[in-house]
């Protein structure tokens, strides 16, 4: 999307645009930091009704996960689609996708520890893989199939994790 067509759609000037975002490049990173902390207060939302139980807390982060996937007219993670269009690694937006993934991941990490699997840094790596293959797929996923296919998986890998 072009500058012009943002000025058009916001119904600002550009010099107002510019007055608020520097750059074409800041304007994006805003945007995924907006998504960013929308996401995240998901995720804690979450999280808090679950504290005392990680296999649940696990189970309701990819039940909204996989309804967000399954919305009509998902786009995918803005995160992951920006990483992929800003291959720079300094690239702001890059930086802000590459922050989230990694938060990600530690979140999951979290999950893993509680669950006292015997590898929680390899599980939370591969639930960190599972999502963002979710996002990816929202094309092809329904909500119908995108909720039970993350809770199946997420299911297996932690049984696999914990398994001796």
């Amino acid at each position: 999307m072009g500058v012009d067509l943002v000025v058009e759609r916001a119904g600002v000037a550009k010099t107002s645009l510019y007055r608020h975002f520097g750059t074409k490049d800041d304007l994006i990173a805003a945007f995924l930091e907006r998504e960013d902390e929308q996401f995240w207060r998901q995720w804690d939302n979450v999280a808090q009704h679950h504290c005392s139980d990680a296999q649940a807390e696990l189970d309701a982060h990819m039940q909204w996960i996989g309804e967000r996937v399954g919305r009509k007219n998902y786009r995918g993670c803005p995160q992951l689609n920006m990483a992929a269009e800003f291959p720079e690694a300094e690239h702001p937006a890059r930086v802000v996708a590459v922050s989230h993934l990694q938060e990600l991941r530690r979140r999951f990490k979290g999950i893993a520890d509680r669950l006292e699997v015997r590898r929680p840094d390899d599980l939370a790596a591969q639930l960190l893989l599972l999502v963002n293959g979710a996002f990816v797929s929202s094309h092809v996923l329904t909500v119908d199939e995108a909720v039970p296919v993350l809770l199946a998986a997420s299911r297996a890998l932690v049984a696999a994790a914990s398994s001796h």
